[in-house]
């Protein structure tokens, strides 16, 4: 089992409005009978208005076949229509799950 992270510092005070983007989102994928994800936000750390996104899959192939198949969809679009205006940078980060 392997976790992805996706990472990413919002412009300031955007987290909030990103953060209802990832939820409407992550409702469109759960309807798609696809996994859902978590949603967290900063509380303390390095930068401010930071929001992460954690997956699980089987292999980083699945994550990758899972992610091109939401962005496929037309609701998913729209409704992640416009969220690079709210990010500054990004990064993602993988991970095996030992137990």
């Amino acid at each position: 089992m392997f976790v992805m992270r996706e990472v990413l510092r919002c412009k300031p005070g955007k987290v909030g409005e990103l953060k209802k983007k990832f939820q409407a989102l992550n409702a469109v994928v759960k309807r798609r009978d696809l996994p859902g994800f978590t949603i967290m936000t900063d509380v303390a750390g390095d930068h401010f208005w930071t929001l992460v996104l954690q997956f699980e899959a089987d292999s980083p192939e699945a994550f990758f076949a899972m992610e091109e198949q939401v962005m496929a969809d037309a609701e998913a679009r729209q409704v992640m229509a416009g969220y690079h205006d709210l990010v500054l940078s990004g990064s993602r980060e993988l991970f095996r799950k030992e137990t």
